[in-house]
């Protein structure tokens, strides 16, 4: 049945083609863009395979092809903020702990497509370089359908600022990324099971105490994505025992955490299989280092 929807589907397309003699960019555009209901399930598929190796294998012909989609689409917001997600997910997941410096680029591909998405709001576009208040201020012309470009433009930018450590304009756009990611927790904080919140907390505990981390405010952020997941996305575990844990020394809560995290059944959040199978590899590497990390 669903595949008789789509050949109607692919026929009235071309009818329409042929009738309203499009030039073959408009075509390549419109077909682009009636494909966003396919590629939402074909992203609900990867996200819920649990064969990180087979997903590693696939992902850089997928993103390539994404990178396509947006040759012939430019202004489509929701391949924009696929391709960023698809982007920041794989360098964090496969790159950044090998490479860090291929993974600034992804990050910052990641960066420039969700920023793109919301640049097409004027206000937001002409504040972007401008004062801490006039970027905080342009923000209030998104509301909750904006909130995956907003969350994915702040997760991907202060990843490549904390791979960027010695560039002084990273310090200009903390407050930046910050207030991006209270706006997508003000607008829908359940997002992504409540992902910027995680975010937030990575970043009040990347700095030790001394120089000006933030562990209570950290625990907090992390805490309340926790409730929201109700820790069920094992990504938090990850970021929780690397960021907040080891900021405050806790060498038992980094070994109690990740172990919770590797010991969770299969089958704990089937909506993000691949995300929770990766999380849980990921743990066994940070646990197996645990004497060099405290």
């Amino acid at each position: 049945m669903r595949f008789s929807r789509f050949l109607l589907c692919g026929i009235i397309l071309f009818l329409f083609f042929v009738i309203t003699g499009c030039s073959s960019s408009t075509r390549t555009r419109m077909m682009v863009d009636s494909m966003d209901p396919l590629m939402a399930n074909m992203n609900a598929a990867v996200n819920k395979h649990t064969d990180v190796e087979l997903v590693k294998a696939a992902l850089p012909a997928a993103l390539l092809q994404l990178d396509g989609f947006i040759e012939a689409s430019p202004d489509n917001t929701r391949l924009l903020v696929k391709a960023a997600e698809g982007y920041n997910g794989y360098s964090f997941i496969f790159v950044e702990d090998k490479s860090p410096e291929r993974a600034m680029k992804l990050y910052y591909r990641a960066f420039q497509y969700a920023s793109r998405a919301l640049k097409q709001k004027q206000k937001f576009a002409e504040a972007f370089d401008g004062s801490r208040d006039e970027f905080k201020a342009s923000l209030d012309v998104f509301d909750k359908e904006d909130v995956p470009a907003l969350f994915w433009t702040a997760s991907s930018w202060l990843s490549w600022v904390g791979l960027n450590v010695d560039d002084p304009e990273i310090f200009l756009a903390l407050p930046k990324i910050k207030a991006m990611l209270y706006r997508s927790i003000e607008l829908d904080e359940s997002y992504k099971y409540g992902m910027a919140h995680t975010v937030l907390g990575a970043l009040y505990a990347t700095r030790p105490v001394a120089h000006g981390g933030k562990p209570e405010k950290a625990k907090g952020e992390f805490d309340r994505a926790f409730e929201i997941s109700q820790r069920k996305l094992l990504l938090f575990h990850l970021m929780y025992a690397r960021y907040y844990t080891y900021q405050i020394q806790d060498r038992e809560l980094f070994v109690s955490t990740l172990q919770e995290a590797i010991d969770a059944p299969d089958d704990l959040l089937p909506a993000m299989g691949f995300a929770n199978a990766a999380a849980k590899r990921k743990a066994k590497s940070l646990l197996n280092d645990v004497d060099n990390i405290f």
